[in-house]
């Protein structure tokens, strides 16, 4: 399947809906808690069984945008997309059948794993097609995109409660609920499949698309070489501890904030803790698209020190004064899941500032590792250490002392490794085609 390339007059303001359309679809995985307590209740599943379907779907997440980045290149926006509707939505029509039957490990293995991939590849497909078509705000470029995962939940939890509702949250209710999503899912991909263009190549008149370095200017690294150097991994740290730090309050949102005022004469509700995540979800949104756009204007170091520092800053008002004030420990969340959503939408125009847009897309997918390391590492900090202090006594704010301390920590690490960032070495470069230093020769003694 080749890369359709953009007749004359393509506007490329057309490209970012095509990239939304896939990213509000499998943005579907942060509403996954809606079909935890169905779940444990039709298939007698404990809360750990209930959440491995999420765990594996982002492990996979990880792994797929890593191995399959350097095919996403090769092949293009419309291959990846066309495999990210095909896996994501098969995933839960897999997972249809395992609820319909009663088959625990279908769904695992349909939402977990098949779906997964889907995520993984969905992801990362218009990256580096974006960046090629808004070589002048790249943050912004690639933030509207990623801002459609952030906010697939807003739409997918709403839609997928009110289905259970009307279904029944029975096992054949559940599987009724997936087989829709599945074939919804699918248009709806669809539009993005069969809207995506990439870019004419500069002066080709023919519009047949340029292969390789020769399409690019400036430093071009390839993915392979990209590993290789320290400036990746500096980046896998910044981007770890970022996303461990965000992810830490994301998935403990509601009980974290119950528990905080729990002593106090103001304790919160059910429903005040479920808006409370709501909020926090429409922060990450925003945050991807408003603190991307932002670095195209101060730069992608300068919003990294703002994540990073000013986030340790937020997480310790929260250890030291959160229990005190709501709306300030409300405000800082906020600001921290701002945060954390900025940093996914960043990462890809830091990624394209160092190592060029020869591979960016195969670049970040190895660097969304870094993701699926924080997705396992941040709830396991926050939660193993509030039921450790649960369990010596400890109840409200002082379950979630020391595990604040310890992101203020990570948070730091990543600051340091945002500093040691140089550019890249000249011996990672893609050398510039021979045709084009022949070109080069031959024009200079006419302008001379």
């Amino acid at each position: 399947m080749s890369p359709p390339v953009a007749p004359a007059g393509w506007s490329r303001w057309l490209v970012p809906p095509a990239a939304l359309s896939v990213h509000l679809s499998i943005g579907q995985a942060y509403a996954w808690s809606v079909f935890k307590p169905p779940l444990e209740s039709s298939l007698g599943l404990s809360g750990t069984q209930s959440a491995l379907p999420f765990q594996l779907a982002i492990v996979m997440l990880g792994l797929s945008a890593a191995f399959g980045g350097t095919l996403v290149e090769r092949n293009g926006p419309r291959w990846a997309m066309t495999v990210a509707l095909v896996c994501f939505s098969s995933g839960f029509v897999i997972s249809a059948l395992g609820a319909a039957t009663e088959q625990y490990w279908l769904i695992v293995f349909g939402y977990g794993f098949v779906g997964g991939i889907g995520l993984g590849i969905g992801y990362i497909s218009p990256v580096s097609t974006l960046i090629k078509w808004f070589p002048d705000r790249p943050g912004m470029a690639t933030g509207i995109a990623i801002m459609g995962f952030g906010g697939g939940a807003l739409i997918a939890s709403p839609w997928s409660a009110q289905m259970l509702e009307s279904f029944g949250a029975d096992h054949s209710g559940i599987a009724l609920a997936f087989l829709v999503h599945g074939l919804s899912y699918a248009v709806f991909m669809t539009l993005g499949v069969l809207l995506v263009r990439v870019p004419r190549p500069a002066g080709a008149a023919d519009g047949t698309p340029a292969a390789g370095p020769a399409a690019t200017t400036g430093v071009q690294v390839s993915a392979a070489s990209a590993v290789r150097t320290p400036q990746f991994w500096c980046l896998w740290v910044v981007l770890c501890m970022n996303v461990t730090a965000g992810i830490g309050i994301l998935e403990k949102a509601a009980p974290m904030i119950t528990d905080f005022f729990a002593d106090t004469s103001t304790p919160v509700s059910l429903t005040a803790s479920a808006g409370f995540v709501a909020l926090l979800s429409a922060a990450n949104m925003a945050g991807r698209i408003g603190w991307s756009s932002t670095s195209d204007l101060i730069g992608r170091k300068n919003i990294y020190r703002v994540y990073l520092g000013v986030g340790a800053v937020m997480y310790g008002l929260i250890a030291l004064l959160g229990d005190s004030s709501k709306p300030l420990f409300i405000l800082c969340a906020l600001v921290i899941l701002s945060f954390y959503g900025g940093g996914f939408a960043t990462i890809p125009a830091y990624l394209k500032d160092l190592f060029g847009t020869y591979q960016v897309g195969a670049i970040h997918g190895r660097l969304l590792t870094a993701w699926s390391t924080a997705g396992v590492l941040g709830p396991l900090i926050v939660n193993w250490i509030a039921d450790r202090q649960e369990e010596a006594g400890k109840h409200g704010a002082d379950l979630y002392s020391l595990s604040l301390l310890i992101m203020i920590g990570l948070l730091a690490v990543g600051f340091v490794a945002n500093e040691l960032v140089r550019p890249v070495d000249a011996r990672h470069h893609v050398p510039a085609p021979k045709e084009t230093a022949d070109v080069a020769a031959r024009q200079q003694p006419e302008s001379a």
